[in-house]
């Protein structure tokens, strides 16, 4: 089994010095302008919130994947669970909100053993609920063979992540049976009604690279992902969404490990997007970390970078006002949600 950064002891599980990489590995990466600099161009600095449309909840970094690039450093030998008592937590600060999209992520979130619980709390809050999941555990054991039924019970939104259309790079980014694995999972959720245009049960699929490179154009890729699962699969799916890989985690250690950091990094400065930066999701989303920490965003959270000292950092000190006033945290890595058409958990932005 693959081992998580945190199990390796790796440098590169301290997120102090994933920051430190990515702003002194090299001279060049030294003379790269500042995202505070690009944002003060457009007069976006210091970057905001419109409004919290988005309470993205971490419900852990336990999956039962190690995939290559992941930015979480998710794998079974995390045990980072959120607990019941920051649950709750959460359904309090949901009750007296009116952020509409509760979105569930992880790891693997439905390996928290309170999944269930608190999707159904959610769900009779009036909440529009979205799980992001890997399609592989829908395919492990009974009880997360049976959810594919519970999610369309509380029409849930499912959004999977499939690296490609074809077998052989499918599991070259997430290990050998993943695709076979991930096209069972889909057929089972199209045989319930999810992603079949006379259903409302969404079914999105997340692409992104698996090299050191951006994604293509999102409506571009879809149609050709809708192509190809149909032909080979018969399998039909609403949305694709392109998500670019941020310098964090498994993919930072990639791209060192390949001599592309540099490279890579000056591709993501070079194509920063004004518009992109306009629409970036920590503007309209708040995350809550497994252990109910506060984060302007997922990728955030993974740098241990909580929100500003003179907001809330804390679930249980849920203010919603004071956290629509922060001031947004930044750093190099924000490059990656700015380039090209831009990036955010619902796909490109621009």
């Amino acid at each position: 089994m693959i081992k998580s950064l945190k199990t390796l002891n790796h440098n590169l599980s301290d997120p102090a010095y994933q920051l430190h990489v990515l702003n002194n590995h090299s001279e060049s990466l030294r003379q790269q302008p500042k995202f505070e600099e690009k944002l003060k161009d457009i007069n976006l600095f210091p970057l905001r919130p419109t409004g919290i449309e988005i309470f993205q909840v971490n419900l852990g970094y336990m999956c039962n994947m190690t995939c290559k690039h992941c930015h979480v450093d998710a794998g079974p030998d995390r045990t980072e669970v959120m607990s019941k008592e920051t649950l709750q937590h959460c359904l309090e600060a949901l009750r007296h909100s009116d952020i509409s999209t509760v979105d569930l992520t992880g790891g693997a979130p439905e390996m928290n053993p309170h999944f269930r619980w608190f999707l159904e709390e959610v769900s009779e809050l009036g909440k529009d609920v979205i799980v992001r999941s890997n399609l592989t555990i829908l395919t492990t054991a009974p009880k997360y063979q049976a959810l594919p039924e519970f999610f369309a019970e509380h029409q849930v939104e499912v959004t999977c992540s499939l690296p490609f259309y074809n077998k052989s790079r499918t599991d070259r980014q997430r290990g050998e049976g993943t695709y076979d694995r991930s096209i069972k999972a889909l057929k089972k959720l199209n045989d319930i009604g999810y992603g079949k245009e006379e259903t409302e049960l969404e079914l999105n699929l997340v692409y992104n690279p698996a090299g050191a490179f951006l994604p293509g154009g999102q409506e571009g890729l879809e149609n050709e992902f809708k192509r190809q699962l149909a032909r080979k699969h018969d399998i039909t799916f609403n949305n694709l969404f392109t998500i670019t890989n941020l310098p964090i985690s498994r993919y930072l250690n990639f791209l060192l490990e390949s001599g592309n950091l540099d490279e890579y990094m000056d591709k993501l400065i070079t194509s920063f997007n004004p518009a992109a930066a306009k629409g970036v999701m920590c503007r309209n989303t708040i995350s809550v970390g497994w252990d109910g920490t506060l984060y302007d965003c997922d990728f955030n959270q993974m740098l241990e970078m909580p929100v500003e000292e003179d907001a809330p950092r804390h679930i249980s000190e849920w203010n919603e006002s004071e956290l629509n006033s922060r001031e947004i945290r930044i750093n190099q890595h924000c490059f990656g949600c700015t380039a090209g058409a831009g990036s955010s958990c619902g796909g490109a932005t621009t």
